[in-house]
């Protein structure tokens, strides 16, 4: 799909719609370009349920396959929602991924890669933060996405620490149900208060701040 940004006379797009097209390319991810010596360095995609950040970790992927690089890619093995094994989007995209039990395995399983991907990060503690700081002081790339807040509106796991720590952050956004706004909120249906609940629409779904909270 291609589109013509500039807005025509006839003003055949609205001046909101031409805005929002470019930002939604100026904010497409780019690999830096980084000469000499291996440096590895963190790419966080973060944002709210549905607001497609498997999407864009799969389209990161694919892109380091075509480069021809060597990549794994993980994710909690808690996390079966579409599939044992592969990461799957909400838009069924998929690539092959390796559920983990304890994140010290990547250490060991990712041990001569140029790209480490990982998905729903939040369900992961802490502890994931120094093991990825490893991976990158060994040249590796990582990339990881997952959510910034829990249902409550809270920071969740270690993405906090994960975002504090990337060179680079990408921050994606929902479409509110309720009103058509910008969604940032993963709003619970079910009246359940334990952090760590698997659903998709069913239990969740996308609000902006004014609707989350009214």
């Amino acid at each position: 799909m291609t589109y013509d940004l500039r807005l025509s006379t006839d003003d055949s797009i609205g001046v909101f719609d031409f805005l929002l097209l470019n930002f939604e390319f100026a904010k497409m991810f780019i690999e830096p370009f980084r000469s000499g010596t291996k440096k590895g360095w963190m790419e966080v995609i973060c944002g709210c349920m549905f607001s497609g950040k498997t999407e864009e970790l799969i389209r990161r992927l694919k892109r380091v396959q075509i480069a021809g690089r060597k990549a794994e890619i993980f994710k909690p093995a808690i996390d079966v929602r579409y599939d044992v094994n592969d990461i799957v989007s909400h838009d069924a995209h998929r690539i092959r991924s390796t559920p983990v039990d304890n994140y010290y395995n990547i250490l060991l399983l990712a041990s001569d890669v140029d790209v480490v991907g990982i998905d729903e990060a939040q369900f992961f503690d802490t502890g994931i933060v120094d093991v990825l700081e490893q991976l990158m002081l060994r040249g590796t790339r990582v990339i990881v996405a997952g959510l910034d807040m829990d249902f409550a509106g809270k920071p969740f796991g270690p993405m906090p620490a994960l975002l504090a720590r990337a060179e680079y952050i990408t921050k994606l956004h929902a479409i509110c149900v309720k009103c058509g706004d910008i969604a940032n909120y993963s709003y619970r249906k079910a009246k359940i208060d334990d952090q760590v609940l698997l659903g998709e629409k069913d239990v969740y779904e996308p609000r902006c701040r004014n609707c989350y909270y009214n």
